[in-house]
């Protein structure tokens, strides 16, 4: 995927969304790891310079993800202490790139694409939901700045209504005028006349803008602190350079670490590759990324990332939407991203701590709607059942556990568990089907003394078994029976069994006149055999 000077003019203000939407995240997911804050922002810029620079994908964004800061957490309190654990990250590193190498990047094709629109649906929910106490100026900070799919660590069932009890006026307005400002942008007369400036962007200075006018004015409507962007500031280069950590080597002789990283590596592969599928989807020009490569720039950034103190980095839905809705055409947005991360926490920290984090749950808000409106809902259903089983599964098994905590956190969270949920469906979904197909015989429809001819299928696999089997057994006597295998490519050997079977025991049994046409030398069985009663 080359990068094209002509496309900077998209480029340039898509990665100022996403730095402006990373940047709260970074420190968020840093926070609910138990990591150090400073962990979170490296991520964020190895994701978008290293990743980015090495990555096929025209418009995913990478840094830490929300999904993994369970087993984050896990692992460094597992291990002891953060320099044996970015160990791990770095064991993590190297098998992704070996997985690159070895090509298993096409994995993600083995998962069906309902659960892919499930998971970024379920996501959207999620997003929506989470941003909901920054919308209102309700922020516990417990785990940290609650900006992606992070626990509250509240067992309140009712803590999405908690906000409403907890209104800052400001805040809920910063919020409406930067949603607005966002709907009116996406309006023909405005896209029109300014179609490179993104109405994303256009909010949140406007709401910086707004309430330093109410903090010059003394207004009670005044944002504090409490709910504007904290990012840490450092006094000099040498306290600068001292948020950056090193790794204990020691750790390669660590069963605990090396377990930590192989588990690191799975799930943040999946993660990626899930998340890659589902950007691909929505990318308008329809590209299609190599996984294989993606995979080695994802190694190679999480072995970057563990050799100078930051988190494990995955592909992340949430930049990237963002990156998308905000018009970038190139993956040259997102390195823009990494490098504002850079330049920003080195020269303007104190600026960016002015933005209030309500405009940026805006920004979200709307990014979630985008990905879980009603009407996919309805489409997803008028396509089927066999799409719409596995797609409703993973959405509520990952709502159910990432949102309603129904089930006790786990490592990877409801993101894997969901998506394994929904293709385990999908494979129930297939088996139900095959109990189901034209191979059953409804027998009292037959008349007795008419032929019934079976045609196979071109690939008759062990998931037809059953409904061969139950076929055959239902067989009225004193037929004739034709089972035609002219078109058919291949036979599951326990098929086979089950054919020669009925032609040998039960066929005679039951005075059933059996032709048999079509099998291949290869499967054993005769052609044109007439079995028929012994009696």
């Amino acid at each position: 995927m080359q990068i094209s000077v002509k496309n900077f003019k998209y480029d340039l203000p898509s990665g100022l969304v996403v730095f402006l939407v990373a940047l709260p995240l970074c420190l968020g997911i840093a926070l609910a790891s138990g990591a150090p804050l400073f962990s979170g922002l490296i991520s964020g810029i190895v994701g978008g310079i290293v990743i980015g620079a090495l990555s096929n994908s025209a418009l995913s964004v990478s840094g830490p993800a929300a999904g993994l800061a369970a087993l984050v957490f896990g692992a460094i309190t597992a291990i002891g202490n953060y320099e044996l654990f970015l160990c791990a990250v770095l064991v993590a590193g190297i098998l992704q790139v070996l997985l690159g190498l070895a090509k298993l990047g096409g994995i993600a094709n083995y998962i069906p694409s309902s659960v892919i629109k499930g998971m970024l649906t379920s996501i959207g929910i999620l997003i929506i939901a989470k941003q909901i106490p920054h919308a209102f100026g309700y922020d516990k900070d417990e785990k940290g700045l609650l900006t992606e799919l992070i626990d509250y660590g509240s067992e309140d069932m009712h803590e999405l209504l908690q906000p409403l009890q907890h209104i800052e006026v400001g805040v809920t307005i910063i919020c409406i005028i930067s949603i607005i400002i966002m709907l009116l942008w996406e309006k023909p007369f405005i896209k029109k006349r300014l179609p490179f400036v993104p109405g994303a962007l256009v909010a949140v200075i406007a709401a910086v803008v707004i309430n330093q006018v109410w903090v010059a004015t003394g207004s009670r409507l005044a944002v504090n602190n409490e709910h504007l962007v904290k990012i840490p500031v450092a006094k000099s280069a040498g306290e600068f350079f001292g948020f950056f950590t090193l790794p204990d080597f020691s750790g390669f002789l660590n069963g605990k670490v090396i377990m930590y990283g192989v588990f690191i590596a799975i799930i943040a592969s999946l993660e990626t590759l899930l998340s890659i599928e589902a950007i691909d989807n929505i990318d308008p020009q329809r590209r299609v990324t190599n996984t294989n490569r993606e995979l080695f720039a994802q190694g190679i950034g999480n072995a970057a990332a563990g050799l100078i103190g930051g988190l494990p980095i995955t592909s992340v839905i949430v930049r990237s939407s963002a990156n998308v809705n905000a018009g970038a055409k190139s993956k040259l947005s997102a390195i823009i991203h990494g490098l504002l991360l850079l330049i920003c926490i080195i020269s303007i920290p104190v600026l960016l701590n002015k933005i209030p984090l309500s405009a940026l749950a805006a920004i979200l808000l709307l990014t979630g709607y985008k990905l879980a409106k009603p009407s996919f809902f309805k489409l997803m259903f008028s396509n089927g059942k066999y799409q719409f089983i596995p797609f409703a599964v993973t959405v509520i098994v990952i709502l159910a556990i990432d949102l309603f905590k129904i089930y006790p956190p786990v490592s990877g969270k409801g993101l894997v568990i969901g998506v394994g949920a929904g293709i385990f469906a999908a494979f129930g979904a297939i088996l139900h089907g095959n109990l189901k197909n034209s191979y059953f015989f409804h027998q009292a429809k037959h008349k007795e003394g008419d032929g019934i001819k079976i045609h196979l299928s071109e690939e008759v696999s062990f998931l037809n078994k059953a409904a061969i089997r139950q076929t055959l057994d239902n067989m009225p006597a004193n037929t004739s029976v034709v089972i035609d295998a002219g078109s058919t490519t291949y036979i599951d050997f326990d098929v086979l069994e089950l054919i020669k079977e009925f032609r040998d025991i039960k066929a005679p049994l039951k005075n059933i006149n059996l032709q048999l046409r079509g099998f291949k030398d290869k499967y054993q069985i005769e052609n044109e055999l007439n079995v028929q009663s012994v009696h």
